[in-house]
């Protein structure tokens, strides 16, 4: 089915054409490379993926319970709209919370797919050339699969939230080459991160959770790159330089904070703005969500050199300042164990229902004989 006809909202028009500005960089040095972003290219090589044949798209998904998460995460339980609701309109209610959440997943992958073509074009280096077009590919893959889990499983899908949009617009915009680095690499892919990571590890459902473990393991990969091409790049930047990328990060992580809301769901519900964005604020489950949002982005602004007193303050303000002393190379190593060992876990049971299959077709064997 044509995607515009499971768009809740009107999207507009279905092509967004962000002005290119910066210079497209070649490089005639061949040999000359980081022995830490060269293994990181193998490893972006060694770890491609098909996502229609490790996923298991077989598993089934109930469209009114998606993730199998409790109710109270939804901001509108315990609410005089949550209790006049039916058990059908509290169904539908979860289904166009599950598509909202994918569906910005899915547009922020498909930025993260442009991005890293750009980073192709624009980044001086080659072996940053390399890494980049391994994760190309992967943004590729990630794009795919979230947009057919929300046409065959989810049904319905979300226009891409104003703040989103717009955080991805600046990050495409300057001509600079860092800045796709910076706006994709370090902002936007360390929040879906720890987005993903939060529903990954609540979901009760198998698919859902096989297909964040699978991404995460790659995103892991994208924000270690970001992280090492950075943090060599701003050691050179002048103090005036630095506070300029921390505007941008300042601002970015505003505006990303700021679109976790999901307002435009209730309103699809008939509740004012004003009241949705009420309820929104008054979540338990979301001040927790917002907190873990940035457990991944605050280690990172820290370590790749940013951290001015203007920053330091605005993650005051957010209540994520203590965040800048995470071990960010331990959550990494997580991603990738998670991800390892629901394959193991794949494996072992597919080997155990082939060895029982054989037995079976033995055993029937000696009967017949």
């Amino acid at each position: 089915m044509p995607t515009h006809e499971l768009y809740t909202n009107d999207p507009g028009d279905y092509v967004w054409q962000v002005p290119a500005s910066g210079a497209a960089r070649f490089s005639w040095e061949y040999e000359d490379g980081r022995e830490r972003l060269l293994a990181l290219y193998q490893k972006g090589k060694d770890k491609q993926w098909d996502g229609q044949r490790r996923i298991q798209w077989e598993l089934e998904v109930d469209p009114h319970d998606v993730l199998g998460t409790p109710d109270e995460s939804i901001s509108l339980y315990g609410t005089p709209y949550w209790a006049k609701m039916s058990e059908r309109e509290r169904g539908e209610l979860r289904q166009h919370y599950a598509s909202w959440q994918f569906s910005q997943f899915l547009h922020g992958e498909q930025g993260a797919m442009i991005c890293a073509a750009r980073i192709v074009e624009s980044v001086p280096d080659l072996d940053a050339k390399f890494y980049s077009a391994t994760q190309t590919m992967d943004e590729a893959r990630h794009a795919e699969i979230y947009g057919r889990f929300l046409h065959e499983k989810v049904g319905m899908v979300y226009p891409i939230n104003d703040h989103l949009q717009s955080l991805l617009g600046d990050t495409l915009r300057d001509s600079r080459w860092d800045m796709p680095y910076l706006g994709m690499q370090v902002l936007i892919e360390g929040l879906a991160l720890a987005a993903f990571g939060m529903i990954r590890d609540t979901t009760t459902k198998p698919l859902p959770k096989q297909i964040l473990a699978y991404v995460m393991q790659d995103e892991a990969r994208h924000v270690a790159f970001g992280r090492m091409a950075l943090r060599d790049y701003y050691k050179q930047l002048t103090d005036a330089e630095l506070r300029e990328r921390e505007e941008f990060v300042i601002e970015g992580c505003y505006l990303m904070r700021d679109r976790l809301r999901g307002v435009e769901v209730l309103e699809n519900f008939g509740i004012p703005k004003a009241e949705a964005e009420e309820y929104s604020e008054k979540s338990e489950f979301l001040a927790l969500f917002r907190q873990l949002l940035f457990s991944r982005i605050v280690p990172c602004v820290k370590d790749i050199g940013l951290w001015g007193k203007r920053l330091q303050q605005a993650y005051v303000d957010m209540g994520v300042f203590e965040m800048g002393d995470s071990n960010l190379d331990l959550l990494m190593a997580q991603d990738e164990e998670i991800a390892e060992k629901l394959d193991a876990e794949r494996f072992a049971l597919e080997e155990r229902e082939r060895v029982a299959e054989v037995e079976g077709a033995v055993e029937a064997g000696m009967t017949e004989g």
